[in-house]
């Protein structure tokens, strides 16, 4: 014949009187598990709601093939002057440039550390690319 065991635990004593509940060690872990998925869960959320240009970068359109104007060496006229472009590019990135107008169908830039009179002009077609065009000096 089995004898009972008196050197239960408290837990376990509470386990076996009826109507009570009681939490336990296995309990306070699932517990804070929970918590701690749902927490994980909003804070993913929370950061996969932000979605496209996040801090209003600005992002300028391009083609692949320049304007066949430029590609003729065609001048932009700005503030009633020519801008002739050249035979080399230069590489910026969107956030980098102003917009200053549109010539012929072409937006033209200038870099925004750049102040008046301005150095060079830009036209972008492709990406991050930006043609530079330059003032003709009269020899």
């Amino acid at each position: 014949m089995r004898t009972q065991r008196k050197d239960r635990s408290p837990v376990l004593e509470r386990l076996s009187v009826p109507g009570k509940f009681v939490m336990g060690v296995w309990g306070l872990r699932f517990r804070s598990t929970i918590l701690m998925t749902s927490l994980s869960l909003s804070f993913l959320m929370g950061c996969q709601s932000t979605t496209g240009n996040v801090g209003d970068v600005h992002s300028y359109p391009m083609t692949s093939i320049e304007a066949q104007w430029i590609r003729d060496g065609g001048p932009i006229k700005f503030e009633d002057e020519l801008w002739y472009p050249a035979d080399d590019t230069e590489i910026f990135l969107d956030p980098e440039m102003n917009l200053l107008g549109e010539y012929q169908g072409v937006q033209f830039f200038n870099d925004k550390t750049d102040v008046r009179p301005y150095g060079r002009l830009y036209t972008k077609f492709g990406r991050n690319k930006f043609r530079f065009f330059e003032k003709r000096t009269s020899e």
